[in-house]
């Protein structure tokens, strides 16, 4: 099965200024799948350029195999888009604004539409300048999946929804997945992506440099880990010890970031100090996503 979204060297430079660099990437269909990095890692210049809005300087993709730039025209009926800044007619109401994208993509169910607007509680006869910036981004993200789109772009869509429409969103991302679509969900918002991703792909400076299944980022084993001890350790007591990636201490109290093998940890401070106790928890997806950037900068 061809996949979903292939791009072959796509890169993009303003002037001397590269803010996409040589992006390689295959997202197969029926995953949602997490883009992320900080403001201004090069997220919404490789979504413009994957929805044509700005041309690519080198490489190409292609998304359910249609050229993003040549059948840009033929696309636009295959896909849901909710950009980062999703701009609005403030004098319509968002029935109005609704019924006007629907035309733009040659009609749409109009009971799902009535779906989505029951499932995210959206007042649709009020003008769109008089409404909140969350129900405004609702508006947003039904319009970006009322015509049920194969392959769906979302650049920060949870901006302004509160936690009880982060998981209804989320959730209609998961149905979509399910149901054989594909979610590019770009964020920098870990707790989101970790929650709903099938894979991730981390990008800095315009550069990706990691692609990964959530499952194989968290079997890389590093660990939070704190230990007590009966009283303040040297920092000595942990100096060539591998694995370690951060290390604080607050008297007999010392905060660990691992990646190995917590026989070696144990062995290393058992052989200098006395042991009271030790908690240990998997680390999550913020952990991870800092360690890489930490590496990448090194």
């Amino acid at each position: 099965m061809e996949p979903a979204l292939i791009t072959r060297g796509l890169g993009k430079n303003y002037g001397h200024l590269a803010a996409l660099v040589d992006m390689t990437l295959t997202v197969e269909k029926g995953v949602i799948f997490g883009f992320l990095g900080p403001n201004g890692a090069g997220k919404t210049t490789a979504i413009r350029v994957l929805m044509d809005e700005i041309r690519a300087s080198s490489g190409g993709a292609s998304i359910l195999g249609l050229d993003t730039h040549k059948d840009s025209v033929a696309l636009r009926h295959k896909i849901g888009y909710l950009p980062s800044e999703f701009t609005l007619y403030p004098n319509m109401t968002g029935a109005d604004l609704i019924h006007f994208f629907a035309n733009l993509r040659g009609g749409v169910d109009t009971d799902y539409v009535k779906v989505l607007v029951e499932r995210f509680d959206v007042q649709m006869t009020k003008k769109i300048g008089d409404l909140s910036s969350g129900n405004q981004q609702k508006i947003g993200i039904i319009q970006a999946f009322m015509n049920k789109p194969e392959f769906l772009i979302l650049d920060e869509p949870s901006g302004g929804l509160d936690p009880l429409m982060q998981r209804e969103l989320q959730g209609l991302m998961r149905e979509t997945a399910d149901s054989g679509g594909t979610v590019f969900l770009s964020s920098h918002t870990l707790s989101e992506v970790q929650r709903v991703s099938d894979r991730v792909g981390i990008i800095r400076q315009g550069k990706l440099i990691a692609l990964e299944s959530i499952g194989s980022l968290r079997a890389k084993g590093i660990r939070k880990i704190e230990i007590e001890l009966a009283r303040e350790p040297d920092v000595s007591v942990f100096s060539g010890v591998p694995g370690i990636r951060s290390l604080l201490i607050e008297r007999n109290r010392v905060f660990i970031s691992h990646e190995g093998k917590m026989q070696t940890l144990l062995a290393a401070v058992m052989s200098k100090c006395e042991l009271r106790d030790i908690s240990t928890n998997e680390a999550d997806l913020e952990e991870v996503f800092l360690t890489y950037y930490h590496e990448e900068s090194a």
